[in-house]
């Protein structure tokens, strides 16, 4: 099995939006981690590519409504989660969801996450015709981020501090 892993996340009409190739790490009760060193690129759509100065690792959960990124210092967001559909394993080596705009952010330093482009998903429910289960799933998931990440609960703690080591 390769090591390597492509990440693509869609819009709700499955257009491209953030993609890029990462490493897989592991897996634990909390879900399949990826990761990529310094000075690694993305894309946004087909966009050229992005450079992004620290390592991060990826976090894909099981049957959740969200995916986690977890930034090396000295990045100021430490944690940046995507409300998404549930990440879907095309194969090994390449996992796709829909990104439903809606964000939970923490950063470095700051105990309080914060919920971030509400307005993204306000706009997005008329212009792509979310259904209303997706609304509320996504609501959800979002309000369950913020609570536990707020109340320190893992993998938002220390759990990904480890999984950076394999990438820094």
């Amino acid at each position: 099995m390769s090591d390597d892993v492509r990440v693509r996340y869609r819009k709700y009409d499955r257009s491209l939006h953030w993609n890029m190739e990462m490493r897989r790490l592991g897996e634990d009760e909390h879900g399949v981690w990826l990761g990529v060193p310094a000075d690694n690129v993305m894309r946004k759509g087909h966009g050229p590519d992005i450079s992004f100065p620290e390592a991060y690792v990826l976090l894909f959960p099981h049957d959740q409504w969200w995916t986690a990124t977890f930034n090396a210092a000295p990045r100021s967001t430490e944690i940046y989660c995507d409300i998404t559909t549930p990440p879907q394993w095309m194969s090994a080596t390449e996992v796709t969801m829909i990104d439903l705009d809606l964000d939970v952010v923490r950063k470095r330093g700051v105990p309080a996450p914060v919920l971030i482009d509400e307005d993204e998903f306000a706009e997005h429910q008329i212009r792509y015709g979310y259904p209303a289960d997706v609304i509320a799933q996504a609501a959800e998931a979002a309000q369950w981020l913020m609570r536990q990440i707020g109340d320190g609960a893992e993998p938002f703690t220390t759990v990904y501090r480890e999984w950076l080591t394999h990438v820094e």
